[in-house]
């Protein structure tokens, strides 16, 4: 029995996958607020299987931004480790953040939702991200190549309001603004 159980467990955890990974799909193409039903079709499910595993959007919502969040976090001390210089990977992980929030259709409305079920999802980004983007500063500010007053959470901040794209501001400008910022970030001569 023990058998079946696991491979039951096996298919829940596939099911459940693909479930997240079509919902971060839609989500890109449509917003967070794509209908359930475009999600359940992408994923090969029934409505009924999101629903049993998400059983509020916010919860779909939470569990496809978590794991992207988990990753962008572990992507700072990997970064460090492999980079010639921590501004060098301060500039590459910042890169990866400006990606996840311009790809993000909806996010920020998300982040400023006033749906309590979306709470989560504010203080996992500040609980995960932040600390992340902090290891990078305090590797820079000691290497000399960041000006110590810049604290991470203020420089997300500067970055996420640099990537609120529009009709007549794109993924490029939001960059090229970001490359900007962070250039302003380095110590004066």
């Amino acid at each position: 029995m023990p058998e079946v159980t696991g491979v039951r467990q096996a298919q829940a955890q596939r099911t459940r996958s693909g479930v997240l990974a079509a919902a971060a799909a839609v989500f890109v193409d449509q917003g967070i607020q794509a209908p359930i039903r475009d999600i359940a079709e992408r994923a090969g499910v029934g409505v009924g299987t999101i629903y049993r595993n998400f059983p509020t959007r916010a919860d779909l919502v939470t569990a496809v931004y978590r794991h992207q969040i988990d990753t962008c976090a572990a992507l700072a001390p990997r970064l460090l480790e492999e980079s010639p210089s921590p501004f060098t990977a301060l500039n590459r992980w910042v890169d990866a953040f400006v990606e996840f929030l311009v790809t993000k259709h909806g996010l920020g409305a998300a982040l400023g939702s006033e749906d309590p079920g979306l709470e989560n999802l504010h203080v996992l980004m500040l609980d995960t991200l932040v600390p992340a983007c902090a290891t990078l500063l305090d590797a820079c500010t000691a290497a000399g190549e960041i000006s110590p007053d810049i604290a991470a959470y203020t420089l997300m901040r500067a970055i996420g309001n640099l990537c609120i794209t529009g009709p007549d501001y794109d993924r490029a400008d939001a960059k090229h603004m970001v490359t900007l910022l962070l250039a302003g970030c380095r110590p004066r001569a």
